[in-house]
């Protein structure tokens, strides 16, 4: 196992469907392989391996099978390498078997696969997607996965068992296959009633229950109890296809369709290159809508939940989704341009004696970003030095090009030279270990006179900082560090699909009760406790986050000067500053997707506000409750 330096977060999942709309013959005539499909979802889920390196899983379902013979096909692994894993045991099934061309082991019409990181700490086989309800009519079966992590699980495990099921594992996908199972079986049983009478034999019977099955009527009475961000995917045995988005838009997904194929996944850009189609081709699922592909191929958009406010999520553009979208490559350049100003002042607007890089390379687009915004700045400058020299002077021409020559000093100062393991060490020297797993490039910087300035996509944590990066910067001996946040300061839990759920993590939360310490504020501390302990029965409409209480006494400058002060090595001989993107200037290069409350506390659905007010109270119990 590998000590990573680089904080990294963790995103839920990715998904990726594949539904061909032709008869398998077509694709062999047309592209010469009837494994067209197979490989569309292969790339499709290549292309979104960042979305998730803990495991991944695949299903075929073959809709023109013969009884006697498989017609749903699964393959799952863990680990950071199990789309290879899945993808070469395909190829072994398909190689071993006596059946070949379309009859051939997952050679079929539609595909489902999936990407996991887990956000609740629970791993292994049996936690990894797509999940498969079996029944032996083909109608009764469901396969599902998803991109999601549901906010009130326990009312949704409370229901399912009111119903009289009993769930094998607590787990929230487990609960929403049971759930939506049932309302299958109910649909299918109903019917069953409604044709039994008019139909002359048992299995045209199955064949009008199977042309008749309406997901949407399903999903309308399961969803409305799901609380949480998601994109909730699945497939009946019958050959049904279902994605559902939730209201508010929190969790992506995207679809293309034409007469050959409809494909859904969770990023815009791999769509397009999967596809190779353009921009305009490729749409977004709305907010609380549903995308079904019926048995006979027919492609329908549908409003379920209905659209509630727009909370896209602001992580997915900052530092999950795929940098390749034109939108998210412009909104994260200009994060990284509001960023000039404060920058500036953290240096005093000395840009002569200040050299400027990026760590790690996810925060490269942020970078160039920040260079622009500085360049004009510097720019400016130049205008207005020119402006006042006299043209009369002999060496007029001398001082234009001196002043034009002027350049922002960009540099590579850090590349990563080593992998260290855990076993060789621990402890302190574990740590001396890991301040070396990045080296820094000597020479570009002039000892006790520049100062470094590193941009990141976010930070989060701050360990890494503390542990190595701050640590290798001062091996050059600069006059200040300055590491700068493209992302607003990280104050309030994630329940809605990336891994940040404890509250004693955030270094912004870690720096603000220190604050309360100093300044003899521990009362604002014990006061937000209780005020979350009464809210545990509290309805829904009443509920309030007032751990945001913590953070009012301060301004962010306040809050992130401590952060600072926190993160500093006790033998680190520059001064070290944080520069963190405001919430103000996150909305401004991101318009479109507002969703905040990792940074503001503004949670979209009550069940976010439930989980962090008992977030705080665990972490209360844990550091304030003598036991």
């Amino acid at each position: 196992m590998f000590f990573s330096i680089m904080e990294v977060l963790k995103h839920e999942c990715g998904i990726a469907i594949v539904r061909l709309l032709k008869p398998i013959e077509y694709y062999v005539e047309k592209y010469g392989t009837p494994y067209y499909g197979l490989n569309k979802l292969y790339l499709l889920m290549e292309k979104q391996h960042n979305r998730g390196q803990e495991g991944a899983g695949l299903s075929c379902i073959k809709m023109h099978a013969t009884p006697g013979n498989e017609y749903i096909y699964r393959e799952r692994a863990v680990g950071a390498g199990a789309i290879k894993e899945i993808f070469a045991n395909v190829r072994q099934s398909i190689s071993v078997s006596d059946a070949e061309g379309y009859e051939a082991p997952y050679v079929g019409e539609i595909y489902l696969g999936h990407l996991r990181y887990s956000t609740t700490g629970k791993s292994g086989l049996s936690y990894i997607q797509p999940f498969l309800r079996r029944n032996n009519w083909k109608a009764r079966n469901m396969l599902l996965c998803g991109n999601f992590n549901m906010a009130n699980v326990e009312d949704i495990f409370k229901h399912v068992v009111s119903k009289g099921q009993h769930p094998r594992i607590y787990s929230d996908t487990f609960f929403l296959l049971e759930q939506l199972g049932a309302e299958l079986d109910f649909q299918n049983q109903m019917l069953f009633n409604k044709f039994k009478s008019s139909c002359s034999s048992d299995s045209e019977l199955t064949s009008k229950i199977e042309d008749n099955i309406d997901l949407n009527s399903i999903l309308k009475k399961s969803a409305p109890l799901w609380d949480g961000g998601f994109v909730i995917c699945g497939a009946t045995g019958s050959g049904d296809v279902f994605a559902l988005r939730d209201k508010n838009g929190i969790r992506p997904a995207f679809y293309y369709t034409d007469d050959e194929i409809c494909v859904i996944a969770s990023e815009r850009p791999v769509v397009q290159t999967v596809m190779n189609v353009g921009i305009s081709d490729v749409n977004e699922l709305r907010p609380g809508s549903s995308i079904t592909i019926s048995k006979k191929g027919e492609v329908t958009i549908t409003d379920i939940l209905g659209e509630g406010k727009n909370e896209r999520c602001s992580f997915e553009r900052i530092y999950f989704s795929r940098g390749g979208d034109c939108d998210i490559y412009r909104e994260r350049k200009a994060l990284g341009e509001m960023l000039a100003e404060p920058i500036l002042r953290a240096i005093d607007y000395d840009l002569t004696n200040s050299v400027l890089s990026f760590i790690p390379n996810t925060a490269e687009v942020a970078y160039l970003g920040m260079i622009e915004g500085l360049d004009k700045y510097l720019n400016g400058l130049k205008a207005d030095r020119i402006a006042k020299l006299n043209p009369m002077q002999p060496d007029y021409r001398e001082r234009i090009e001196e002043i034009l020559g002027e350049r922002i000093r960009n540099e590579k100062i850090a590349f990563k030279d080593i992998k260290l393991r855990t076993f060789i060490t621990e402890g302190g020297s574990r740590d001396d270990l890991a301040a070396h797993v990045y080296d820094v490039t000597y020479g570009v910087v002039r000892q006790g006179i520049d100062n470094i300035i590193v941009i990141d996509d976010s930070i989060v944590r701050g360990t890494t900082l503390k542990q190595s990066i701050i640590r290798m910067l001062d091996r050059l001996k600069p006059k200040r560090i300055i590491v700068v946040s493209s992302s607003p300061q990280v104050r309030y839990p994630d329940y809605y699909g990336i891994d940040m759920s404890s509250m004693a993590e955030f270094c912004a939360f870690r720096a603000a009760i220190q604050l309360l310490k100093d300044k003899g504020m521990m009362s604002v501390i014990t006061d937000v406790y209780h005020k979350c302990v009464a809210q545990i029965d509290a309805p829904d409409d009443k509920l309030v986050n007032y751990i945001k209480d913590i953070y009012s006494p301060f301004t962010d400058e306040q809050v992130s000067k401590k952060i600072a002060e926190m993160l500093t090595p006790s033998d680190c001989s520059a001064e070290v500053k944080l520069v963190y993107q405001s919430v103000e200037g996150l909305h401004k290069a991101i318009p479109d997707n507002p969703g905040d409350w990792y940074f503001s506390g503004n949670y979209p659905t009550p069940g976010g506000i439930r989980m962090s007010n008992k977030a705080f109270i665990d972490y209360y119990e844990k550091f304030f409750v003598k036991k």
